[in-house]
């Protein structure tokens, strides 16, 4: 009888996805371990492949304990929790699942954009609470055509939004550490771009490298009449600052998906009449997050075979 390869995981997958985890190997689940570090001392040795998403810790002490360690499949696009440099230093591979999550992701920020510049929140309020029988129309709003949109980071998702927007008769602007082959305007730095946009979209991995990327300068560069809209990660944006630009009408609206601290519910945060706010479920539906956790199985299961890894991350 074959023996199954040993994986630990750190993180539940989807039903599907753990069915099939369960069939072919020996499972160690960490997740839900009461002991953790008892089990990481008992079974760290004989896993060479880790499960997890980018919200399971992966530090120095984790990757310590697991010694043999050749992949780590994660079902989610960003890592910050992961020590990146320690895993390059090991040759510890990475795989992620940006490539399924892109049009949902994609379609949330098209969602905010327009739920922020319609005021679709608001407006629900005003049905609901019979303001509008009460009171009459319900302030104009702004349009989209012709509007300009910066994007911060032209990625496959940025790209994706660029495209969704354009249709929507938006013009289209970016900025990309490296200029992109692409069909828009490459400006030279964030601040440039916020001062030539109507609407600044965060679509660039979190980490040291981006925390506070869109700070106090660029916030007010996008102005009084500006919308921010972030789908990366919280820390990409000076929280603090932008808080207090919306609340002092430095900066016109926020909607966001990602925030400093997750769960959040910041009190000078939400209780803030230009912000929209969604709960971190850009890429949240039934069919991205099935499609998601599968990569992880495949990735799993050509690693296993001695294939190439089908969402490899360079580190």
């Amino acid at each position: 009888m074959t023996t199954k390869p040993d994986v630990m995981v750190l993180y539940e997958q989807r039903p599907k996805a753990m069915a099939q985890l369960e069939q072919a190997y020996t499972l160690h689940r960490w997740d839900k371990a009461a002991d953790k570090a008892a089990l990481l001392a008992e079974h760290g040795a004989k896993c060479r492949t880790v499960v997890t998403n980018g919200h399971a810790p992966l530090n120095k002490a984790m990757l310590d304990a697991l010694p043999n360690l050749k992949l780590v499949a994660c079902s989610s696009a960003g890592f910050e929790a992961f020590d990146i440099g320690i895993m390059a230093e090991r040759g510890i591979a990475l795989t992620n699942t940006s490539a399924a999550l892109l049009d949902d992701v994609a379609d949330t920020a098209i969602m905010l954009l327009l739920a922020a510049r319609r005021g679709l929140v608001a407006a629900d309020a005003y049905v609901r609470s019979g303001d509008w029988v009460k009171h009459g129309m319900f302030p104009l709003q702004r349009s989209l055509k012709g509007s300009r949109l910066g994007i911060v980071g032209l990625g496959s998702i940025g790209t994706a939004i660029a495209h969704r927007a354009q249709a929507m008769g938006v013009q289209i602007s970016y900025w990309n550490r490296s200029p992109k082959k692409a069909e828009w305007p490459h400006s030279p730095d964030v601040k440039t771009l916020a001062e030539q946009s109507d609407h600044l979209v965060v679509t660039v991995a979190g980490g040291p490298g981006t925390r506070a990327l869109i700070s106090r300068e660029v916030i007010e560069a996008l102005g009084p009449e500006g919308l921010l809209i972030n789908i990366s990660r919280g820390s990409v944006v000076d929280q603090d600052a932008m808080i207090a630009a919306l609340r002092d009408g430095r900066l016109g609206h926020a909607a966001l998906d990602v925030y400093a601290q997750e769960p959040t519910q910041e009190p000078s945060l939400v209780s803030l009449p230009n912000v929209t706010l969604y709960p971190h479920h850009a890429s949240g539906t039934v069919e991205t997050r099935d499609a998601m956790a599968q990569l992880v199985i495949d990735n799993l299961a050509a690693f296993y075979a001695g294939k190439p890894l089908l969402t490899a991350v360079k580190l």
